[in-house]
């Protein structure tokens, strides 16, 4: 079992301290006073961003899949020709500097779309001082994959007018993250840390199944395993999988299941999940269930990402990996 001495030799830049705050910095992104984008008849929202702050787009498509505004999610250079008038393209890079990102803001010249941009700054905050782009300036925390909750919780403060998400749903989903903190954080380090639970459990490469609206919660976990613990990961939508994917394990391998499931899946989904379970424990393949809050799908999301970022934490510690460098993609960054 871990101890607060092993994280503190481990984690060199602190980036456990910081997920201990994450609730508090999700209150008080959502309770600063941004002004707001309120602008009419809006029907399609393009989110842009890499990373950490492309999860805010996958995020934002789940929660919004069953309103009449269509999402799209741009992760490169290029906006798709649907843009119209009609449009919102909400560009984010937490750290400001995202070429791909910043390529996108460059479309406001020849685009009859509306544009908003957040970072905490760089390139991106001078680009829209000098074309007269809608920019909010949010305080990294960290890094950019630590700074993902303040950032969701400032965008949906700033979308408030546009985005039909109940206050109730954000209120209830900041409550759960403090309900959570105190269970997984590293204050409680010990045999009831679900995240910790998770991290030890993890050895091999982990294959991640999920439902299709638990898709952002799975990408983030893949994306923070792979810069945290420097660990491949697999995700697979548990449909599409009992299509093909699944035939994978009639052979033995070094991949381990993780089967994130929500508590109010569809029921087809549901007996899928009975199903592919069954042939797991005929295989004897151990398998790890983790299941979702109840609630709005932005409480399933955010708590999800939350118990997962920890856990992928605690994986690297425990791998004697410190979570923070990302030289492999310093490297690329350096020749781009």
């Amino acid at each position: 079992m871990l101890n607060i001495d092993d994280i503190k030799s481990i984690d060199s830049h602190n980036m456990s301290e910081v997920y201990d705050r994450w609730p508090q910095i999700a209150t008080d992104n959502f309770s600063t006073n941004f002004s707001k984008v309120d602008i009419k008849n809006i029907d399609h929202v393009v989110f842009a961003g890499m990373g950490g702050s492309g999860t805010i787009g996958d995020v934002f498509a789940s929660i919004l899949s069953k309103t009449d505004i269509h999402v799209t999610v741009v992760k490169g250079y290029l906006l798709p020709k649907t843009v119209d008038n009609n449009t919102l393209v909400v560009s984010t890079s937490i750290s400001g500097n995202t070429l791909e990102t910043i390529s996108i803001l460059k479309n406001v010249e020849k685009s009859n779309a509306e544009f908003v941009a957040l970072s905490s700054g760089g390139i991106m905050e001078k680009f829209c001082m000098d074309k007269k782009i809608k920019y909010y300036k949010i305080k990294e925390e960290h890094s950019p994959r630590a700074s993902f909750l303040g950032f969701l919780y400032s965008t949906l403060n700033i979308l408030e007018q546009i985005v039909p998400i109940k206050k109730t749903d954000v209120s209830e989903s900041i409550q759960s993250l403090f309900n959570i903190q105190r269970i997984i954080s590293s204050k409680n380090l010990n045999k009831t840390n679900e995240a910790l639970q998770i991290a030890e459990w993890i050895k091999e490469i982990p294959m991640v199944y999920y439902p299709w609206g638990l898709q952002s919660a799975a990408n983030r976990f893949k994306n923070s395993m792979q810069e945290n613990a420097k660990m491949h990961v697999i995700t697979e939508d548990v449909i599409e999988a009992s299509h093909n994917g699944i035939v994978a394990w009639n052979k033995p391998k070094n991949v381990q299941p993780i089967l994130i499931q929500g508590k109010d899946d569809y029921v087809k989904t549901k007996e899928r999940w009975k199903i592919i379970k069954e042939l797991f424990r005929e295989k004897g393949i151990p398998y790890k269930e983790i299941f979702s809050q109840e609630g709005s799908i932005l409480n399933k999301l955010v708590c999800l990402i939350y118990l997962l970022d920890y856990a992928s934490i605690y994986n690297a510690i425990i791998s004697k990996t410190d979570p923070t460098p990302i030289k492999s993609i310093d490297f690329i960054k350096k020749r781009l």
